[in-house]
């Protein structure tokens, strides 16, 4: 089922990756799609680049873990057998590559997942399956996966081998990365570590970009639910599917599956609350980082959706969507980075397949689903880093004065400039406008709609809500880290490239492996006491609150729910205080959300 002969794609090769583009790093940079032999070399390039993350991972950038022995172990699944691995050294059982839906190629491409055809015998279960089609557009995203493919849809889990005859509570993490890259393989989400503590452990893979978004006026037609795009979204739900089918053989208990992710994981997760294909298959929800709710990250209508296909379509020099499903894997994910293709949003130029509301996913907008209270009723922990954006998204290159900041409030705010120094002072030059900038980009980023979806389950929700604020900065790099990859942490304004300021707090997606217990798997980073204290503390609350819907436990400090208006800073001294966030937001709301 999984062979390159399908269009998949081993990017640690050169002349596999060719035609492979970058195409929008989620608040970092964004590329156009170059022409001729230069679109060919910086192609080569950039994924010779992503190759050379995976080929490092081998050395010092990713550690694997390691087992004194390895055991078949095999378990009975609604579809068939499937065989893995039991870890004597961790106690952990492993399941890798188990699918979940059929291949969706040929006349699936563009199609709701497909249920898996029974298979007879015992199916191995011992590697990831492909990463769902995609470039290489962040160096921090680096998989453990073979391989791209459209044949992708697999779910890998980790549960503990002795479950003391107890149904275990489960996690099924959505991983990150704009809707455009990242799979289930990637070591910042493995499992290993949570499993450790109880928890059944599951990722998933979905369709991305292109593969996973397209809206079209003829897909439209041909569903039997007058819908298109959001099949990423569809792919989660069917896992989600899968695991209330599947979970109890793994040891799990089907009545406790919490979902979690970061970023768009973030998203999703927010989106599976409220689309009623996920009613009843989700105890509880975890949101690192973003919602689907309205703000920088609109999700356009059925139509404008559609509207965005028409013109890939036409890009793509195809006549039907026959002709569409005909081309390559590789030429479609080529001629989605066009970059004569409409925008998600003015601010994200590199996003052009996206999720919609498309009437049956959403039958509405998710912000009116949970105003009305018609979202899953779960408990929710949801929150945002400190420097999720950092002040060059508000002054570029200017230098940090009051000045520079107040004409960069009034190119954004307008008339309500003033109003917005107000809500973002600044009480000088240098550090107080930075500091102002990056809260302000931090709340534009992904601080305001995550916000907006924890106020409104709070609100309507009928169910406990913990929020959030991430605030402690990863350590500096190693050395031999910064010789390999410090090259590589840029950023484009107006098109040119900048190199990256020191991090001035916890950015986008730091938290990622202090949650799951994952600072040894990566070494990039000169992870210090301090750090290990952090992610015991950050580990632990996310244990609590996948088992009990209930972050806090008798050695922590405690977390009040945040209907009592407080906020949890977690750092290396975590505390709980009054929420400064919400007059910000709702000066946003106001203004540039209305």
């Amino acid at each position: 089922m999984r062979t390159e002969a399908d269009l998949g794609v081993n990017c640690a090769g050169k002349e596999k990756c060719e035609g492979l583009v970058p195409i929008f790093v989620l608040g970092m940079q964004s590329t156009r799609k170059p022409s001729g032999r230069d679109r060919g070399r910086r192609t080569a390039r950039s994924l010779k680049m992503a190759g050379l993350a995976i080929v490092c991972s081998a050395t010092f950038f990713i550690i694997m873990p390691t087992s004194t022995a390895r055991a078949a172990d095999t378990i009975q699944t609604a579809e068939g057998k499937i065989r893995g691995a039991l870890h004597s050294n961790t106690g952990v059982r492993t399941f890798f590559g188990i699918p979940f839906a059929q291949p969706p190629v040929g006349e699936l491409r563009w199609k709701p997942p497909q249920a898996v055809k029974p298979w007879s015998g015992v199916r191995p279960a011992l590697a990831f399956g492909p990463r769902c089609m995609q470039a290489a557009v962040t160096t921090d995203i680096v998989s453990r996966a073979p391989s791209i493919s459209e044949d992708c849809l697999y779910l890998n889990v980790w549960t503990p081998a002795s479950t003391g005859g107890t149904k275990l509570p489960a996690l099924v993490y959505i991983f990150g990365g704009g809707f455009q890259a990242g799979d289930g393989s990637e070591r910042r989400y493995d499992g290993e570590a949570i499993a450790q503590k109880g928890i059944v452990v599951v990722t998933v893979n979905y369709r991305l970009g292109v593969f996973g978004f397209l809206a079209l006026p003829e897909l439209t037609q041909e569903s039997p639910q007058h819908a298109s795009g959001n099949y990423g979204l569809l792919d989660q739900a069917a896992a989600l599917q899968w695991v209330h089918r599947n979970i109890a053989a793994f040891g799990g208990n089907p009545q406790r599956v919490t979902i979690a992710g970061e970023s768009a994981g973030s998203m999703s997760v927010s989106a599976q609350m409220a689309s009623p294909l996920a009613r009843n298959l989700i105890a509880g929800a975890i949101g690192e980082s973003g919602s689907a709710l309205p703000g920088t990250f609109p999700l356009p209508a059925l139509a404008a959706a559609e509207q965005t296909g028409l013109e890939f379509e036409r890009s793509a020099g195809a006549k039907s969507l026959a002709a569409l499903r005909a081309m390559p894997a590789l030429s479609v994910l080529d001629l989605s980075a066009h970059p004569a293709l409409s925008r998600v949003s003015e601010r994200l130029p590199g996003l052009r397949f996206w999720p919609d509301v498309d009437g049956y996913f959403f039958p509405k907008p998710p912000a009116q689903i949970f105003a009305a209270g018609e979202q899953s009723h779960v408990p929710l922990m949801a929150g945002s880093n400190s420097e999720e954006s950092g002040y060059n998204a508000i002054i570029g290159q200017d230098e940090p004065t009051v000045e520079n900041y107040k004409q960069a409030l009034e190119a954004r705010f307008h008339e309500q400039a003033d109003e917005a120094f107000k809500f973002y002072p600044a009480s000088g030059n240098g550090n107080p406008v930075k500091d102002a900038a990056q809260t302000l980009a931090s709340d534009l980023f992904t601080g305001y709609i995550t916000w907006e979806w924890i106020s409104l389950a709070t609100k309507t929700g009928g169910q406990p809500t913990y929020y959030y604020y991430y605030a402690h900065p990863r350590p500096p790099l190693r050395p031999e880290a910064v010789a390999k990859f410090n090259g590589w942490w840029t950023y484009v304004v107006n098109g040119k490239r900048y190199p990256r300021p020191a991090p001035r707090g916890a950015v986008h997606s730091a938290e990622i492996e202090y949650a799951l217990g994952n600072l040894d798997g990566n070494n990039v980073y000169a992870w210090n006491s301090q750090d290990y204290e952090v992610s015991k503390t950050l580990e632990s609350y996310f244990v609590n609150f996948i088992k009990t819907g209930d972050p806090n436990a008798s050695d922590l400090p405690t977390w009040p729910r945040y209907a009592d208006g407080q906020r949890m800073i977690i750092d290396v001294k975590n505390r709980a205080v009054p929420d400064d966030s919400v007059k910000r937001s709702q000066f946003l709301e106001s203004t540039l959300f209305k």
